[in-house]
């Protein structure tokens, strides 16, 4: 049989929903399915037919931040000093530490676990990345590993909500220069 080709309309409503229900949950965990049909502008067939339930959804946007912040990684790295590149990547980890956390409290306590850790390996394989273009330059510390900066990291999206505007930025700054090379 014949793969079936995805319509370019298809593809942008698509994108849209995900969208919407990530701009949706940079404010909120509340992701109520018909408030992202009409902000996206498409109807509810089109909605479900695309994520068939509210944790079909939410994986996806999960699925498309961690593969667009991997794939910031080495763009930066190709414009940047490692060092540079590091802090600017550690940044982008920032606001999507905002994201996941809305995503992750959206979800059910089993499957967030199963989410994130189906996708630890391809962030650890671009801090892996980062890392070891800074040790070959001599500015990042060669005792410091993927596994060690991701715990660091994974404390950005337990910051509460009302204190992660002002606190995020400073635990960045206290990991990128634990991070740097004496």
């Amino acid at each position: 049989m014949a793969e079936r080709k995805v319509r370019a309309d298809a593809l942008g409503n698509r994108a849209r929903i995900v969208q919407v229900a990530r701009e949706l949950l940079s404010s909120t965990s509340e992701l109520p399915m018909n408030a992202v049909a009409k902000a996206a502008g498409v109807g509810q067939g089109t909605l479900y037919r695309n994520f068939p339930t509210r944790e079909a959804l939410l994986a996806e946007v999960y699925r498309a931040d961690v593969e667009q912040l991997v794939a910031s990684a080495a763009p930066l790295l190709d414009q940047h000093d490692a060092a540079t590149a590091l802090r600017r990547w550690l940044s982008n980890v920032a606001d999507y530490a905002r994201v996941k956390r809305g995503v992750l409290a959206a979800l059910e306590p089993s499957s967030g676990y199963e989410l994130t850790t189906s996708h630890t390996g391809s962030i650890g394989e671009a801090i892996d990345r980062l890392l070891a273009a800074g040790k070959s330059e001599g500015t990042i510390r060669g005792d410091v590993d993927a596994q060690e900066v991701l715990i660091l990291l994974g404390f950005l999206s337990r910051i509460d909500e009302t204190e992660a505007a002002e606190r995020a930025q400073h635990l960045l700054d206290l990991i990128f220069t634990g991070l740097l090379a004496r």
